[in-house]
């Protein structure tokens, strides 16, 4: 969690900074939306379970940017939309934002899982293990990394390090590689499709000080960097209970370091809600997302929407408290509203926020970030995201 600290300490003043030129530039600009007043609160909607259920949008969805979005097709407040997915590309994913919900979205208002990998500049040069789906090569050169290994490449490499599958096992022993260079980090972008093949060859990797061809009699400690993202144990399709996500991908890898090592599996970066930096590098996009349009007034409130108690109202609650006492930056609080039509539901199964003074769930969210029971408590619970945004336009004094 420092390396958290600092790289968004390192990050956030400059992106303040270089929003608020950006802001004096755009100054003459003149405001879209007529007469009402430029913004000053913004938001961070969540995807999956606030806008859609797998590959359908939830009505509610296209009722709230009925409100958000004036009759020349443009969002009257700043949004970003936060995801913990990874496993597809950011221009991508805006496309098929904007296919469900009727307007232009744009790539710099879709904010990734592993997005502010882009603030560890000191791993961009490293040859890098790369583990998830999709376009993992593509999303890790648009993330800086300029050397990535993919995990079928590594196994190519060395087949007989993946044994667990009868049918993929090598027929013959191939002859020993001497010449593939070594690995110096593991990036985590997303669930892999198999996981045991992922789990045995980063295991390897972290092992063998990114040698999985050799064996060492001792495994290294501290052991290579390893940045992840995405820690949600959980996740809401079209199925009736929570889908397993990456976080139940970490926890498994995490549990096999520690009993193999005895010693505790270690982040040098870990991002994606609810982690702070996810919320910092959010309100910097807001930001220049305001500046562009030529919205001069800081943006003082943010409200974060989202369906998981302990990834979106966490980390909006979490982020509040980090408002409440840090002295640079426009924004004063982060109100969190968390809606009925994802993983969270009144009578549904799965996480919810604990009462109070009674026994909650059981902890879902990832051992780094710790606990504190009445961060998972939301400032507002609401239907949808349409009495959602009804809920913060009120609030903010704007017309319904």
């Amino acid at each position: 969690m420092a390396a958290l600290g600092e790289a968004a300490a390192r990050w956030a003043p400059g992106l303040w900074r270089r929003a608020a030129r950006a802001a004096a530039a755009f100054g003459g600009c003149r405001f879209a939306s007529g007469s009402q007043n430029p913004p000053t609160f913004g938001l961070l909607l969540d995807i999956d379970g606030v806008l859609v259920r797998g590959h359908q949008v939830i009505p509610a969805a296209r009722e709230a940017f009925r409100r958000l979005v004036d009759s020349q097709g443009q969002l009257r407040v700043p949004v970003v939309f936060v995801t913990n997915a990874g496993n597809i590309l950011q221009c991508s994913k805006a496309q098929e934002l904007s296919a469900l919900l009727g307007f232009q979205v744009e790539p710099d208002q879709v904010i990734l899982s592993h997005s502010p990998m882009k603030l560890f500049s000191q791993h961009h040069d490293k040859r890098m293990l790369v583990s998830g789906q999709g376009p993992l090569v593509e999303n890790a050169r648009a993330l800086g990394f300029k050397h990535v290994v993919t995990v079928d490449e590594l196994r190519a490499a060395f087949p007989v390090l993946d044994v667990v599958d009868l049918q993929r096992r090598p027929k013959t022993t191939p002859l020993p590689r001497n010449e593939f260079p070594a690995i110096e980090g593991v990036l985590l972008l997303g669930e892999p499709v198999r996981w045991e093949t992922s789990l045995q060859l980063i295991m390897d990797v972290l092992l063998s000080d990114g040698n999985p061809g050799t064996g060492l009699a001792t495994a290294p400690y501290p052991h290579l960097p390893v940045l992840a993202s995405n820690t949600d144990l959980l996740w809401m399709a079209e199925a009736k209970m929570p889908r397993f996500g990456h976080g139940t991908f970490l926890l498994c890898l995490e549990a096999i370091y520690r009993k193999v090592t005895g010693r505790e599996l270690c982040y040098a970066g870990l991002m994606g809600k609810p982690s702070l930096l996810t919320y910092q590098y959010a309100e910097g996009l807001l930001a220049r997302q305001a500046a562009r349009r030529g919205w001069a007034a800081p943006i003082r409130s943010l409200y974060a929407v989202g369906d998981n108690p302990m990834s979106d109202i966490y980390g909006a609650n979490l982020f509040h408290q980090h408002l409440q006492t840090r002295r640079e930056g426009a924004a004063r609080s982060c109100a969190s509203i968390l809606v009925c039509t994802g993983v969270y539901g009144p009578r549904a199964p799965g996480p919810a926020a604990p009462s109070p003074g009674g026994e909650g769930p059981p902890f879902h969210g990832h051992r780094d970030l710790g606990f504190s029971p009445g961060l998972l408590q939301a400032a507002h619970v609401v239907s949808d995201v349409h009495e959602a945004v009804r809920l913060v336009l009120g609030r903010e004094g704007w017309a319904l």
